[in-house]
């Protein structure tokens, strides 16, 4: 493939990974959005279902095929996709959903993150590559109602600093990053407002951030994703929250 970038964005169809598809900061790169619905201008869809395993190795074969193929220097994977469905105390919610929540943010950013640096490993061109997860204040503070998505936060957080750690160590490291964008206007914002207060007793602090014009535009959260991407001085492993980064010296 003829192009001097390749960025792959999850969940790239609504949301920040829609924001971060209209804003990719590298010339001339060729961007995929790999979901389900598929939609978001400029991108190629590579259909999957993150929350179904039977789609990871697709998407595996899909990094190595593209990858494999391409005089590409820089390749990027910015894993969004994420859900809270469904909301409400463990113990007390519909055990599929509870076990498609965990596949899609605990197992899915392992799995695909290392899937990702293996293709990138094979890939001889490629001289520069990041994988960035998204974050979440979630990953050190319990919200009750949110327990597979806080237990996933924190297990993305330690990956990131256990396969920085690995990559710092190699001669031609992967950043590899975890960034917390804040609290910001998406649907999944539109979904907590909706949920009963039984099942999620902080909902009230998010109706209030709503209300008050406190949530985050998500063009402003692609923007500061794409500006810890491009950073020097942020190395692999680092666990990023926007709202404390320190402007670039």
């Amino acid at each position: 493939m003829a192009t001097s970038a390749l960025v792959w964005i999850s969940g790239a169809s609504g949301g920040i990974g829609a924001a971060l598809a209209a804003s990719v900061p590298f010339e001339d790169a060729h961007t995929f959005d790999l979901s389900r619905s598929g939609g978001a201008p400029g991108t190629e869809h590579v259909p999957a279902d993150l929350s179904d395993p039977a789609s990871w190795a697709a998407v595996a074969a899909h990094f190595d095929a593209v990858l494999g193929g391409t005089d590409a220097e820089t390749a990027v994977f910015v894993h969004n996709a994420g859900t809270l469905d469904p909301m409400g105390f463990a113990g007390r919610v519909d055990q599929a959903a509870y076990t498609r929540n965990v596949l899609l943010n605990s197992a899915a950013p392992q799995v695909l993150g290392n899937a990702f640096l293996t293709a990138v490993r094979r890939a001889s061109s490629v001289t520069r590559a990041a994988l960035v997860f998204l974050s979440s204040g979630a990953a050190s503070k319990p919200y009750e109602g949110w327990s597979s998505y806080c237990g996933a936060k924190a297990g993305v957080d330690h990956w990131v600093r256990t396969v920085g750690a690995e990559q710092a160590s190699t001669d031609t490291p992967v950043k590899v990053v975890a960034v917390a964008p804040g609290v910001v206007g998406t649907g999944m914002q539109e979904f907590i407002r909706a949920q009963d207060e039984a099942d999620f007793p902080a909902k009230e602090k998010f109706v209030g951030l709503y209300e008050r014009g406190e949530l985050v535009d998500p063009a402003d959260a692609a923007a500061g994703i794409w500006s810890v991407v491009q950073r020097d001085d942020i190395e692999t492993g680092a666990v990023i929250d926007l709202r404390t980064l320190s402007p670039a010296s």
